[in-house]
């Protein structure tokens, strides 16, 4: 087994080899678009390999993304990853959108096929427009030389009627031409870890970069589990009972099982991690530090934050 870290001065390990990515969504008001670059300023000096933007599951936030993009990518010298969905749009739209990416600089992307709209059950392809998520990466590199995610289920897609026909998928999406995988969230490690081997078994060479979910609320929590068919073990619930009117402990616990989750996986030979901060910074912050990666180090590249944000204002989340 290799080990994840390097080690430095005195036999002092580093986080030179790891990476981390961070996911933010669209704010709907004044207020929300204030805590999310208030987030962006405290998580921009770790040097994330690209921070992604989510997109609205019939398209709903196809401006709002692109508009946050811009401004990270043009105003704080980081990489912009918009997602990019099958849902809502022909071929010709969605192949118009990538370019205006391409054409702003934007060479990150995260392909999906994307959620039903609200109140659908079923997903139904667009009659004009790609399918599936395999078909839309396979169109995107015909566009621009996109560095392209795609999204990997380590318990299984709701929909899949098998892990073996959902493993099949993920491997069609990257011989499509994606880049590497990012896993929905999960708290059964071992489980990533056995879906890691059978990525592999499979013929996928690509990474596999787990994603982390930072439990800012477990009700919260539970309802998204539920949404996309992740399992809360029964472990997780009894860390949380009897928090749900002290969220200074419960941030504390949070934080404890994320860094539990990381380590485990470092000691593993896993060194990427893609967490999904929703749009606040404050465990994601300690995790990152858990894992070695401090502000200001040599890869921050500048970060030139938003002048609003720049003024002052404190941490929120």
């Amino acid at each position: 087994m290799t080990q994840a870290d390097k080690t430095g001065p005195a036999g002092k390990e580093t986080s030179a080899d790891v990476q981390v990515s961070f996911e933010f969504f669209p704010p709907r008001t004044e207020q929300s678009e204030l805590s999310l670059w208030q987030a962006i300023k405290r998580l921009a000096p770790l040097s994330p390999r690209f921070v992604s933007v989510t997109y609205g599951a019939d398209g709903s936030t196809r401006d709002r993304t692109h508009h946050i993009v811009s401004r990270i990518v043009h105003e704080t010298g980081l990489v912009g990853a918009p997602h990019l969905t099958c849902v809502g749009a022909s071929r010709g739209e969605v192949d118009e959108i990538a370019r205006r990416y391409a054409d702003d600089g934007i060479r990150h992307i995260v392909a999906l096929r994307g959620d039903p709209p609200q109140g659908d059950r079923q997903y139904r392809p667009h009659p004009d427009g790609y399918r599936y998520a395999a078909d839309l990466v396979a169109g995107l590199v015909k566009v621009a030389d996109f560095d392209i995610s795609v999204a990997a289920y380590p318990e299984g897609h709701p929909e899949a009627p098998s892990l073996a026909f959902d493993l099949d998928n993920l491997k069609r999406k990257l011989d499509a031409g994606a880049n590497r995988a990012i896993t929905q969230f999960f708290f059964d490690t071992d489980n990533f870890l056995r879906f890691r081997d059978r990525c592999a078994a499979g013929g996928i060479t690509a990474p596999v970069v787990p994603g982390i979910l930072p439990i800012t609320r477990f009700d919260r929590l539970l309802g998204f589990a539920k949404m996309c068919g992740t399992q809360v073990p029964a472990w997780l619930h009894e860390r949380f009972e009897g928090l749900d009117d002290d969220a200074e402990t419960r941030s504390m616990v949070a934080a404890n099982v994320a860094i539990e989750q990381v380590n485990t996986m470092r000691a593993n030979g896993v060194s990427e991690f893609h967490f999904y901060t929703l749009n606040r910074a404050k465990l994601t912050y300690a995790i990152c530090h858990a894992l070695g990666i401090r502000s200001g180090d040599a890869r921050s590249g500048g970060i030139r934050p938003p002048a609003a944000v720049a003024a002052g204002q404190e941490e929120t989340g």
